[in-house]
């Protein structure tokens, strides 16, 4: 009896010719599964072990754009905007009145919704109306101007989320950092540039060092870092009340709690001529944000604290010292905020007061949560914020429209930004793909009947 022409293989595994129909997928699948022909097909296939095969993730790219974190922010941004343009429409009276006659001229209720979100963008970006290049290019010198503060403090609390702690004590930071440049600005007199150099020195000392004691006592202790920056918090501003009732502080012949000027040589230069308020912090502000996009994605100490961040047992099983990160990263994330407050007395303000701080804290943990905790991401969401507090004084003196209506925009943007599959479900974006038929072309299963086993032919 002669044998057949079919060639023998190893564990009796005798291959078929690929149905060419099935796709070039499936055939490539089956040939790597069973190294053509030379074994067994294994219980798991080969395109399940190693993920989707190129070919078959079409329009993935896409995908991944429309659903991603930096797609989510965007709508979250949006979403907010339109509920709150809903509520100023919903409580203005002259919508109301002009909806009454909707259908005869529709434009007078569609100007009157639109009329505050149109002076918020004349009084944060360009004021079309101005009579000169100064007044029209006004608005966006003042959202640069209120955002350099934003971004400074949210790039403090973007760097020390990345390393697993929630930094809520930038407030306190800010405070610390302004109150030793404003000390070094109003009584050290040194030539221009040696005194700016000395007082954005100091304030990145003072906040560093505020930061520092919170990542010591969690690297020491274990004391929780929300708790402790709390209560930091506290005790700054009630440190900086204090001390500007003091000689040292407080400026002489006033009973007001504010500090003497700072020297000119210790002021931040103006960009752009006197008519504007806008100063060189800016540029420290984007040369900040440069700073701490290389050092978490290009240094040593930025593997460091990513790693802490994502796991601590795994970073110390690794040979990373976990304290000695905790609190350098609370040291860094301080000096951060602590120039924050130096591009407030040295900046805007040029003298401290009880006020030097605001709410800027706590608006740069929104900053840095809807920039995703990126450097760049945080930049941006700093501009984008800084738009709405320079906007929101014009939206209010323009149309009487409530300043807190921007608050409440912050708000509904948080609210989104914690609810990722909210913002999904709402806008149908769906991350996951539906899951295909068994068998299909992609989906990582061999059709049956593609590859029989049993024994070789006598």
């Amino acid at each position: 009896m002669s044998e057949s022409n079919t060639p023998r293989h190893k564990h009796g595994v005798k291959p078929v010719l690929p149905d060419t129909s099935i796709g070039d997928d499936v055939v490539a699948d089956v040939a790597l599964d069973t190294a053509d022909g030379a074994m067994a097909p294994s219980a798991v296939p080969a395109t399940s072990q190693g993920g989707q095969i190129p070919h078959a993730a079409g329009g993935s790219v896409f995908r991944q754009i429309v659903t991603g974190n930096a797609m989510v922010s965007v709508l979250s941004v949006l979403l907010a905007i339109v509920l709150g343009g809903i509520l100023m429409a919903v409580t203005n009276p002259k919508v109301a009145e002009t909806a009454g006659y909707f259908f005869a001229q529709p434009g007078d209720m569609l100007t009157e919704v639109f009329r505050p979100y149109v002076a918020l963008v004349q009084g944060s970006l360009f004021n079309w109306a101005g009579a000169d290049a100064a007044a029209q290019l006004y608005p966006i010198t003042e959202t640069l101007t209120v955002s350099t503060p934003l971004i400074c403090a949210g790039l403090g609390v973007a760097l020390a989320f990345r390393a697993g702690l929630f930094n809520i004590g930038a407030q306190g930071q800010i405070i610390f950092g302004a109150l030793f440049g404003a000390y070094v600005g109003f009584t050290w007199h040194l030539p221009f540039l040696v005194h700016l150099l000395v007082v954005i020195v100091a304030g990145l000392v003072g906040g560093a060092v505020w930061g520092a004691v919170v990542g010591l006592l969690k690297a020491r202790t274990g004391a929780h870092e929300v708790i402790v920056t709390i209560m930091l918090n506290y005790i700054a501003n009630f440190l900086l009340l204090f001390l500007l009732t003091t000689p040292a502080f407080q400026r002489k012949g006033s009973t007001n709690p504010i500090s003497p000027f700072l020297d000119q040589s210790a002021l931040f230069p103006e960009l752009l001529g006197p008519q504007f308020r806008l100063h060189a912090g800016f540029l420290l502000a984007v040369l900040a944000t440069v700073f701490v996009w290389w050092l978490l994605n290009r240094s040593t100490l930025g593997f460091e604290f990513r790693a802490v961040g994502a796991n601590q047992s795994a970073a110390r099983t690794a040979g990373i010292n976990v304290p000695r990160a905790v609190i350098l990263v609370m040291a860094i994330a301080g000096a951060l905020a602590g120039l924050a407050g130096i591009a407030q007395v040295s900046g805007t303000e040029k003298y401290l007061s009880g006020g030097v701080a605001a709410s800027i804290g706590f608006d740069a943990i929104t900053v840095a949560l809807l920039g995703r905790s990126t450097p760049w991401g945080t930049f941006f969401a700093g501009l984008l914020f800084g738009a709405f507090r320079a906007g929101g004084v014009a939206m209010q003196a323009q149309t009487q429209t409530p300043i807190d209506i921007v608050l409440v925009i912050q708000s509904l943007i948080v609210l989104f930004i914690a609810a990722p599959p909210l913002v999904r479900a709402i806008f149908g974006l769906n991350p996951r793909k539906k899951k295909k038929a068994p068998g299909g072309p992609g989906s990582g299963t061999i059709p049956s009947g593609k590859i029989e086993s049993g024994a070789a032919t006598a």
